[in-house]
């Protein structure tokens, strides 16, 4: 047998110390709360799910609101003991895009209270999702504005060099949209159901377009420059993410504007809404499959041609995959078509897969300590 080096059960072995942790802590590690809320929604969504199914779905919410609370507080720390460094993200080209993956990985944990806290704590839940909702809307649409606004004005980008982590913070504005259409049915007030609803079809707004014109510069990209390096293969399967997201927007917020807008004296309206949701829903879906396998072929061609180093960007895997399983799911619950059952659990079960890979490669290389680097400070010496 090979003795495992002493350092190797050491944890952060790889860094000169413990406050590197600290130092080099980025948002992309909140792809890792974007992941695992995903697989606990998709897991809560199955039909007929057994309680065992169930109850581990409600254990990885726990989980995942625990990662995003220890996520935060490095970040912040981050921002205080480090600010010299920290604010050196405002100009990564790169590393900025992961600002909206804090906004989504909250909103799983918002879609979360509304599904496993409910049942738990009764209006209470409701109370704190609509609290945490407001601020992840807020959260969103900033970084929906800000983040492009420095692409614009401080970042250097070339197309060449783009891939699909540019749509990441414009996307988490349509991850609130969704968490708006599941929030409304459950308060109270008419008035404030109204509001979140639309807000929901605003956010859905401020997002989808501008992700959906994206998606025609990277496909230019692609033609014209080919696969990116294998670091960031992950990203091929990001722009699945805002097509299924923007589905499962319009089919969430269809089901849910009927008896709000009715109850709103708006009731004429309600049947359009809820007609367009299906069909805009469907036609998202159906371009989504396109992107799924488009991101299946782009991974088994890096596979054959050398394999793919992993790092914390392997977070990219699941996200996408896993909003995409649940508006299938979703889909099949208004569309009585067998089929597209059968597809959603296949797909929850791939994405269960890779997230026991991603979750145990991860946890190992954050006990060494090799996936805490922030490429900002690649220049200190």
């Amino acid at each position: 047998m090979t003795a495992v080096p002493l350092s190797a059960l050491r944890p952060f072995s790889r860094l000169a110390s413990p406050r590197e942790v600290v130092r080099q802590f980025t948002p992309n590690w909140f792809a890792a709360t974007m992941g695992t809320g995903i697989l606990a929604i998709a897991l809560a969504a199955l039909p007929g799910a057994p309680p065992a199914v169930r109850a581990l779905a409600q254990g990885l919410w726990v989980l995942n609101i625990g990662l995003f609370a220890l996520f935060s507080i490095l970040y912040a720390a981050r921002w205080v003991l480090f600010f010299d460094g920290a604010r050196r993200v405002l100009g990564h080209s790169v590393v900025s895009m992961y600002f909206g993956c804090i906004p989504m990985g909250l909103a799983t944990i918002v879609n979360g209270m509304l599904i496993f806290g409910v049942p738990l704590w009764g209006q209470g839940a409701v109370e704190a999702a609509h609290a945490l909702w407001i601020a992840d809307a807020v959260m969103a649409a900033v970084c929906g504005v800000a983040v492009p606004y420095l692409m614009f004005t401080r970042q250097s980008h070339g197309l060449e060099q783009m891939t699909a982590v540019w749509l990441l913070p414009m996307v988490a504005s349509e991850v609130a949209a969704v968490s708006a259409g599941l929030l409304a049915p459950h308060l109270t007030d008419p008035a404030e159901k109204l509001q979140v609803l639309a807000a929901g079809y605003g956010l859905w707004a401020l997002s989808v377009p501008l992700a959906l014109g994206v998606l025609g510069i990277l496909f230019l990209r692609m033609a014209l420059h080919k696969l990116p390096p294998a670091a960031m293969a992950a990203s091929s399967w990001l722009s699945l993410g805002p097509i299924a997201t923007g589905a499962l927007g319009l089919l969430v917020l269809g089901e849910a504007a009927p008896a709000i807008l009715a109850a709103n004296g708006l009731g004429e309206v309600g049947a359009a809404a809820r007609g367009l949701g299906l069909v805009g829903g469907l036609a998202l879906w159906a371009y989504g499959l396109w992107w799924l396998a488009m991101a299946a072929l782009i991974t088994a061609r890096y596979l054959r041609s050398g394999g793919l180093p992993f790092n914390i960007g392997w977070w990219g895997y699941t996200f996408p995959l896993g909003v995409f399983a649940v508006a299938t799911l979703r889909l099949a619950r208004q569309l009585p078509i067998p089929a597209l059952a059968s597809l959603g659990e296949a797909l929850v079960a791939v994405l269960a897969a890779v997230w026991v890979v991603v979750a145990a490669r991860t946890a190992a290389g954050a006990w060494r300590g090799e996936l805490f680097v922030s490429p900002c400070l690649a220049d200190e010496g």
